[in-house]
């Protein structure tokens, strides 16, 4: 068991991935998970919640997106940067945006293809 304690293991930042999820769902459920791939493949731990908390909650329910909502930040506030993926900003994708900018973390933009692209502060 020490071994394990004992053991360097390289440093990799925990980043939130910001794309849109309500509208289409399925396709924004399955571009979620190509952005998380796209940064587990660039060295990166990805956080993205709403791969997580729709499967337990009911997005169209107020009252749980409110705490879902709420959830997403508390991550947010866990991760060195937030990465946003795709041309379209929901509310709900500018409001982490807002967060992450108050909180100066290091916000990158990306498209559909996972190319960086400039901000669009």
């Amino acid at each position: 068991m020490d071994e394990f304690r004992n053991r360097k293991e390289p440093y990799k930042p925990m980043v939130y991935i910001c794309s849109p999820y309500s509208g289409d769902t399925q396709y924004n459920t399955e571009q979620a998970k190509k952005y998380s791939r796209f940064a587990y493949e660039q060295g990166a731990i990805p956080m993205t919640p709403h791969l997580l908390y729709p499967q337990f909650m009911c997005d169209e329910n107020p009252a749980e997106r409110k705490d879902a909502m709420h959830f997403n930040y508390v991550l947010l506030g866990n991760c060195s940067e937030l990465w946003v993926f795709g041309s379209r900003v929901s509310d709900g994708m500018a409001h982490e945006i807002g967060i992450a900018k108050k909180r100066k973390l290091t916000i990158r933009w990306f498209n559909e293809s996972c190319e960086e692209v400039s901000g669009n502060e």
